[in-house]
C-alpha cells in the first residue's frame, strides 16, 4: 500500500504565501505522476498541478504564475509552493500520486485558508 502524508496548510492573508509538502511511502512502484488537485466547498475536486517523473509540469491556468510545483525524486516528496493567494484559493488541497500502471494513490487533505 501506498501512504501520501501532506503537510503545510493553514491560514495565510490575502496576498501571502504557503508551501506544501506531500512525502509518499509503503509499496511504491514506479512513479508517473505526482500532483496536486483541491475541492472548494461545494465545489469538485479539480487539479492544481502536476509533475511528471520527467519533470514536466502542468498548471491550473487560475494558477499559473503564481504557484510553483517541483519534486525530490529520491525522497518521494512534491512540494507545491502557493504565492500571491487569493481567498479563492481556499480549499482543501489533495496530494495525488499516479504509478506506470495508472494506479492512484490519495492523501488525506490539507486545509488552505485565505483570508481577505
Amino acid at each position: 500500500q501506498v501512504q501520501l502524508v501532506e503537510s503545510g496548510g493553514g491560514l495565510v492573508q490575502a496576498g501571502g504565501s504557503l508551501r506544501l509538502s506531500c512525502a509518499a511511502s509503503g509499496s511504491i512502484f514506479s512513479i508517473s505522476v505526482m500532483g496536486w488537485y483541491r475541492q472548494a466547498p461545494g465545489k469538485q475536486r479539480e487539479l492544481v498541478a502536476q509533475i511528471s517523473s520527467g519533470g514536466t509540469t502542468n498548471y491550473a491556468d487560475s494558477v499559473k504564475g503564481r504557484f510553483t510545483i517541483s519534486r525530490d525524486k529520491a525522497q518521494n516528496t512534491v512540494y507545491l509552493q502557493m504565492n500571491s493567494l487569493k481567498p479563492e484559493d481556499t480549499a482543501v488541497y489533495y496530494c495525488n500520486l499516479r504509478d506506470i500502471r495508472n494506479y492512484r494513490y490519495w492523501g488525506q487533505g490539507t486545509q488552505v485558508t485565505v483570508s481577505s
